[in-house]
């Protein structure tokens, strides 16, 4: 399959014109409406330093449903102690930039380079982008962002900095979305972390239907609550 280079008229081709391995564009810019109309269509940017802004839509997609989301006995635990306080949307800023240094510490480079960074910073004053925060003694030690749409929401990234931190504060995602009445959690590409959650692979055209309903309920803008 050919990748599409964009221009800069804001439109993106088909996604289902995606390569085997997803990539289905290369080029544009990370504006507010550009990216909007991405997540619309199923796509999302993921490049590094250095590289053109490059757009997939993998098959299969990996997502969570709120509502059948699989919390193991020890994590029970650990959200029962109440040894993490959560909030969100509090500290958007620091929680993508956190997400963005604990890659670089682990040696495996960063997708979220310095224009995903203030590309996102941008959709959450827009009332876009969400945060989840959990804090320990008065220090963020965990979190994950992503955008909302609909009744979707993107995970884009997660970091942890204590045991069990990053882990609760995608619970709280979840029971937050479920009372909200979400669909679904698009974690985009497949990780064996994340299914352990109860995160399952589906074909891309399921995605795509699947988003499309989502996508006709009116979106939830602004900063949310935690109200756990």
């Amino acid at each position: 399959m050919p990748v599409y280079r964009l221009t800069r008229e804001i439109i993106f081709p088909p996604p289902q014109l995606a390569g085997e391995n997803g990539l289905l564009a290369i080029g544009g810019d990370l504006c507010k409406t550009r990216l909007l109309l991405a997540y619309n269509l199923g796509i999302f940017p993921w490049y590094s330093e250095g590289e053109p802004i490059l757009w997939w839509s993998p098959d299969p997609r990996l997502v969570i449903y709120p509502d059948e989301i699989r919390i193991s006995k020890s994590l029970h635990k650990v959200i029962k102690k109440n040894v993490f306080r959560v909030t969100f949307d509090t500290a958007f800023n620091q929680v993508i930039n956190s997400c963005a240094c604990v890659k670089r510490r682990k040696n495996e480079g960063t997708w979220i380079v310095p224009d995903m960074i203030d590309a996102y910073c941008m959709l959450y004053e827009s009332g876009y982008a969400h945060s989840v925060e959990t804090w320990k003694d008065d220090k963020i030690v965990g979190g994950l962002y992503g955008v909302s749409l609909g009744r979707c929401f993107f995970g884009e990234s997660m970091f942890s900095l204590e045991s069990n931190a990053s882990k609760v504060a995608l619970v709280a995602l979840a029971e937050h979305l479920k009372n909200k009445a979400f669909d679904f959690i698009d974690c985009q590409v497949s990780t064996e972390h994340l299914k352990l959650f109860g995160a399952k692979e589906i074909p891309r055209s399921h995605f795509l239907k699947q988003l499309k309903q989502s996508l006709a309920l009116p979106t939830i803008k602004g900063k949310w609550e935690y109200k756990g």
